[in-house]
């Protein structure tokens, strides 16, 4: 079974592909911000790599993922509030 949708009706093939495709740029969108946590943390954290992440590396890590998805919810947040207020961005 795969994950692609049915394009047999015709009218509900667009809606389908519609779905499929924000779907599939959500998920583009959360690689990206994944690969971005990645190197700005690694940038941030890493002197040198070795063999194995030593504690103060990995709890460095550690809270600049949180640090970065903490700030990332906030922005989000902040403008579902503003686009509920009808304020949106002028």
């Amino acid at each position: 079974m795969t994950d692609l949708p049915d394009f047999s009706s015709p009218k509900g093939a667009d809606s389908e592909l519609q779905d499929f495709l924000v779907v599939e740029k959500q998920k583009a969108q959360f690689h990206a911000q994944i690969h971005e946590f990645n190197d700005f943390c690694w940038d941030k954290c890493v002197d040198k790599p070795g063999a194995k992440l030593d504690s103060r590396t990995e709890t460095c890590i550690t809270n600049c993922v949180e640090r970065f998805i903490d700030v990332s919810l906030l922005i989000t947040n902040r403008f579902a509030q503003m686009l509920e207020k009808g304020g949106g961005m002028h």
